[in-house]
């Protein structure tokens, strides 16, 4: 058996197995992520962790496609211009002050201060999108004291949620693409870009639903109060996470 190994025949068979093994695991995950919300957090936690990837690396992958998505398609859903951050966010009027000395600090103008700063802001938004995840983790906290979960509970979720929310921006984008396509406005009209915020949020709300319903076993009445909640809070982590990327971008770059 050792002999059979060491040849170039065996070491292919190794190669063609590890990788069928990797994607079968992967497929698995994607599958009960999208199709069985909770399921997998409930696997992880009761060890069965061979079968499926790891929470960290589903959220990487999810991260990883999203971002791929948002390159190809030429949006800016997390990596926010400097323009947008200025005249487009709930936050423009102190995006503008915070700007203007910053500028002066650097002794810059804003025209060539902007490709550095878009520049920058996109590659932070790849890194850091961990922290959305991490940030909803205490919400959990929060809404499930009584229920006593350990705290690593508490952070598997938020990363199987957020790889989710990752999946549904990316299969969004998609979607998009195909409608630009076909002559369509894209996110140029204001009416689509709120109807598929509405769309997302509500996706998010009966994954959220489900999936607390299997990890936290709460009861139906009290968790669609704690789903409302917890939906508001995606979506507020969400704007805190672009409001936290100009913050961090504008002081770094």
């Amino acid at each position: 058996m050792q002999e059979r190994e060491l040849t170039i025949r065996g070491f292919v068979e190794q190669v063609v197995v590890a990788f069928t093994n990797i994607d079968s695991r992967l497929m698995r995950s994607l599958l009960s992520l999208l199709t069985r919300p909770g399921a997998l957090t409930v696997a992880y936690l009761q060890g069965q962790r061979r079968p499926y990837i790891r929470p960290l690396q589903l959220f990487l992958l999810a991260n990883v496609l999203f971002f791929a998505m948002e390159s190809l398609t030429n949006s800016t859903i997390f990596s926010t211009p400097l323009d947008s951050h200025l005249h487009n966010q709930p936050w423009d009027g102190l995006a503008q002050g915070l700007v203007a000395n910053r500028l002066v600090a650097l002794h810059t103008t804003l025209k060539l201060y902007t490709p550095v700063f878009d520049s920058a802001v996109a590659l932070n938004a790849r890194t850091l999108v961990i922290l959305m995840a991490l940030a909803f983790a205490p919400l959990l906290s929060v809404a499930f004291y009584r229920k006593h979960r350990p705290v690593v509970v508490n952070v598997v979720f938020s990363l199987h949620l957020y790889a989710f929310v990752l999946l549904l921006f990316s299969g969004a984008l998609a979607l998009l693409t195909v409608s630009v396509f076909f002559g369509g406005p894209g996110l140029a009209s204001e009416t689509l870009d709120k109807s598929l915020s509405v769309a997302l949020m509500m996706a998010c709300a009966i994954y959220l639903y489900a999936a607390t319903g299997a990890v936290y076993d709460e009861t139906r009445t009290i968790r669609i109060l704690k789903v409302v909640a917890l939906t508001v809070g995606v979506a507020a982590i969400v704007l805190g996470y672009r409001f936290a990327l100009l913050l961090i971008t504008l002081y770094s770059a």
